[in-house]
């Protein structure tokens, strides 16, 4: 089985052959290792040495120096369009204050469907539109999200005590 070990990114130079592509929705195109099939019908490994989200156009470098083109694959999405910059700014916080991916778009935002988050950009005065259609969200600040070089993964410990080892003695002196 052939081995695709490296992404080179759409907006970079590939030198190589791309015999292929491969249609991918956006939980598969943020992957380290899987085992994929080309739209051509050709079964090949993805085996990266960490985790790295596929855009649109990248193509996945095989063991030989040849090249796969990714593609987005379309999926159930919703736009969101607001009444002007402002109010773009306003939805586009309580999205990120969900942490949930999205896509900008410029002039709307995009989101995968979800009855509860398009009902809360309704209630925020945005249009809201269900389409299928490529989701590219943002990889978030940071590098969070996975843009270049760092997983989403961290920990929280937090290590401290309360203990309060003294009186209140409180004196009212009424005459």
């Amino acid at each position: 089985m052939k081995h695709a070990i490296h992404i080179s990114p759409s907006d970079a130079d590939f030198d190589g052959e791309v015999v292929d592509t491969v249609t991918l929705d956006f939980d598969h195109r943020r992957r380290r290792r899987l085992k994929l099939e080309t739209d051509g019908g050709e079964r090949f490994l993805l085996d990266l040495p960490e985790l790295k989200t596929m855009r649109d156009g990248d193509i996945l470098i095989l063991e030989d120096g040849r090249g796969i083109q990714v593609r987005a694959k379309d999926e159930a999405v919703v736009d969101i369009t607001c009444q002007d910059v402002g109010h773009l700014v306003r939805v586009a916080w309580h999205l990120g204050n969900r942490h949930l991916p999205t896509q900008l778009m410029g002039d709307r935002l995009r989101i995968r469907q979800d009855h509860v988050i398009e009902e809360m950009a309704t209630v925020l005065g945005a249009v809201v539109t269900r389409l299928q259609a490529p989701f590219n969200p943002e990889g978030g600040a940071y590098g969070h999200g996975e843009t270049e070089g760092h997983s989403h993964e961290h920990s929280h410990s937090h290590s401290h005590s309360h203990t309060h080892d003294h009186e209140h003695r409180h004196s009212h002196d009424h005459e």
